[in-house]
C-alpha cells in the first residue's frame, strides 16, 4: 500500500469517466520532416504555369488565367507603393559656361558647331574690313598642250611677268619649248591690292632632260634666270632574254616599250622569217639608246642593235649612218629584198599551194600565205614601190597591191583599214594598213601574195632582188668596233 507520504508526493490526476461528454479526442503525433516532404512533392506535382493557348475554356485554363491575373495585380500593387527617392539635381550653368561648353564640344558643322575653343574678344580687338591675304603663295602646276605660258597664266602670273619671263629665258627652252607634262614650281609674292596680280617671286621647271631652269626676282625687282645642268649617264641599255612562247611578249615583259619592240621585229623581219625561224629556246638581244639623269629620271631613245641567238643562223644587226639604216655584222645592208613577215609578231596560219577553202568549201590553189594576227595590227610594205591598187577587191576584201619594179608585185588582202592611196610611193617597212577580216575570211589575218612576172610564187622561197649597200674601208672598221662595244655592255634581263 502506498503510504501517506507517497500520496502526498504523487501528481494529482483528474480521472474522467470514459465515455463522458467532456472527454477530449487524442491527436496523432505529427512529424515535421514528413510534413515538409509531402508539401514539397505536392508543389512539384502542381502545374503553376499554364499554357493559355492549350485547352481553352477548360478548368485548368481558367485556373491558369486566374493565376496570371493575380500575379499581374500583385505586381502593380507592389510597384505603385515604391516611394520616390529624392536627390539633389545639378546646379544650372551660367550662360558663359554654357557657351564655352558648346564651343569645346563635338557637333555637326551644319548646325553651327565651331568645334574649336573660342575666346571672347578683348578690348584690343578690332574688326577688319576684309580678310588679309597671305604674304606668299606656293603653287605646283603641270604644263599642258598650251605650253608653259598657259600654265603660268592659269596659276595667276600677270602679263607683265610673262613678258619678262619670255625675255630672260629666251636663250633656253622658252615659254613654248617646255614639253607637256612638265612639273612647274611657282611662288607668288605679296601684292598691294587685290586689283593687281601677285608678282612672281620664284619659278623652277625642267627646261630639258639635262637642264633645270630657275627664275628668281632680284633685289632690283627684275627677274633673273639661271640654267642648272643635270649630269646624264648615256650608256646604252642592253636587254637579253629567252623568246619563250612569244618573242613580242617576252621583249615587252623585259621592260621595253612597244615602239622599240615593234622596230626590233620589223628589222628582224628583213633578215629572217619571224613566224617560222624562231624557237622557244632562242635568245633575243636588244640594245637601245638610253639616258639616266642624276635625279633618277630615265629616257629611252631609238633602237641601236637587234640580235637573235638561235645556234643556227644568228642575227646581228646594228644601226649605222646618217639615214639610220641597219647593217649585218659583215657591213652588208639588211634591206636587200622582201620583208619575210610583213606583220610584226604574226603567226603563219596557212601556206602556199592547194588547200581546202574554209569559206567556199572546196579545194583550190592558195596563191599566197596567211599570217594570223589581231585586228588592227600594222601591215608593212615588204619592199619599196608604188601603189597600183588600194580599195575593195571582192573576195580579197580591202586589198593593196604594190609594184616593186623588175616584174615583182605584192598583194595584201582582207585588211581592216587601208592607210595608202593609188599612185602613192611607199618605202620598205612603211605602214600601209591594218590586219582585218574583210571579204571571204573566217577571222582576222593577212593574206600575202608575191607575183613574179605575172605568176604567183611562194613568198617564203622568193630570191633576193635589187642591190644592197655595203660598208667598206675605214667606215667598216668603225662599224665593227662600235658593234663590239655595244655587245660588250652588261646585259639586263633573264
Amino acid at each position: 500500500m502506498a503510504t501517506l507520504a507517497d500520496s502526498a508526493l504523487a501528481p494529482r490526476v483528474r480521472l474522467l469517466p470514459r465515455g463522458l461528454p467532456g472527454e477530449l479526442p487524442r491527436l496523432p503525433r505529427v512529424n515535421a520532416v514528413d510534413l515538409l516532404q509531402r508539401t514539397a512533392l505536392q508543389l512539384a506535382d502542381a502545374e503553376l504555369v499554364v499554357d493559355l493557348g492549350d485547352h481553352i475554356g477548360s478548368g485548368r485554363w481558367w485556373r491558369g488565367l486566374a493565376t496570371l491575373t493575380a500575379l499581374v495585380a500583385a505586381g502593380l500593387a507592389l510597384g505603385s507603393n515604391i516611394p520616390v527617392l529624392p536627390a539633389a539635381g545639378p546646379a544650372p550653368l551660367a550662360p558663359a559656361l554654357q557657351a564655352e561648353g558648346r564651343s569645346a564640344g563635338i557637333g555637326p558643322l551644319a548646325l553651327g558647331s565651331p568645334m574649336v575653343r573660342q575666346a571672347a574678344p578683348s578690348p584690343l580687338a578690332r574688326r577688319l574690313a576684309e580678310a588679309p591675304e597671305r604674304p606668299r603663295i606656293e603653287l605646283s602646276a603641270t604644263v599642258g598642250s598650251g605650253g608653259l605660258e598657259s600654265a603660268l597664266r592659269r596659276s595667276g602670273v600677270g602679263r607683265a611677268d610673262l613678258d619678262a619671263l619670255q625675255q630672260v629665258i629666251r636663250g633656253g627652252a622658252g615659254l613654248r619649248g617646255v614639253m607637256p607634262g612638265t612639273s612647274v614650281n611657282i611662288v607668288l609674292g605679296r601684292r598691294e591690292t587685290k586689283a593687281v596680280p601677285r608678282p612672281l617671286e620664284f619659278l623652277s621647271f625642267r627646261a630639258a632632260f639635262d637642264t633645270k631652269m630657275e627664275v628668281r626676282r632680284g633685289a632690283d625687282g627684275a627677274l633673273q634666270a639661271k640654267a642648272i645642268p643635270i649630269r646624264i649617264d648615256d650608256t646604252p641599255l642592253r636587254v637579253t632574254g629567252l623568246v619563250g612562247t612569244s618573242l613580242e611578249r617576252s621583249a615587252r615583259a623585259a621592260g621595253l616599250p612597244p615602239r622599240i619592240v615593234s622596230e626590233y621585229l620589223r628589222q628582224l623581219g628583213y633578215a629572217m622569217d619571224v613566224s617560222r625561224e624562231i624557237g622557244r629556246r632562242d635568245r633575243f638581244e636588244i640594245i637601245v639608246a638610253h639616258k639616266r639623269a642624276e635625279t633618277g629620271e630615265t629616257q629611252m631613245g631609238e633602237l641601236l642593235y637587234a640580235g637573235l641567238l638561235n645556234g643556227r643562223s644568228n642575227v646581228s644587226l646594228m644601226r649605222w649612218g646618217n639615214k639610220g639604216e641597219f647593217f649585218w655584222q659583215t657591213g652588208e645592208g639588211v634591206r636587200k629584198g622582201l620583208i619575210r613577215t610583213p606583220v610584226a609578231g604574226a603567226r603563219l596560219s596557212s601556206g602556199f599551194g592547194m588547200r581546202f577553202h574554209p569559206v567556199l568549201r572546196y579545194s583550190r590553189m592558195h596563191q599566197g600565205v596567211d599570217f594570223a594576227a589581231a585586228t588592227g595590227t600594222p601591215i608593212l610594205a615588204s619592199a619599196g614601190g608604188s601603189i597600183v591598187f588600194a580599195g575593195w577587191g571582192g573576195g580579197y576584201g580591202n586589198v593593196v597591191v604594190i609594184d616593186h619594179g623588175k616584174g615583182m608585185r605584192t598583194r595584201y588582202a582582207h585588211m581592216h583599214r587601208i592607210n595608202v592611196r593609188n599612185g602613192q610611193r611607199v618605202e620598205q617597212g612603211q605602214n600601209i594598213g591594218q590586219v582585218g577580216s574583210t571579204g571571204l575570211s573566217t577571222g582576222p589575218h593577212l593574206h600575202y601574195e608575191v607575183w613574179q612576172n605575172g605568176k604567183p610564187v611562194d613568198p617564203r622561197s622568193v630570191k633576193l632582188f635589187g642591190g644592197t649597200q655595203q660598208l667598206g674601208g675605214a667606215d667598216l672598221k668603225r662599224f665593227k668596233a662600235e658593234m663590239a662595244r655595244l655587245k660588250g655592255l652588261p646585259g639586263a634581263g633573264a
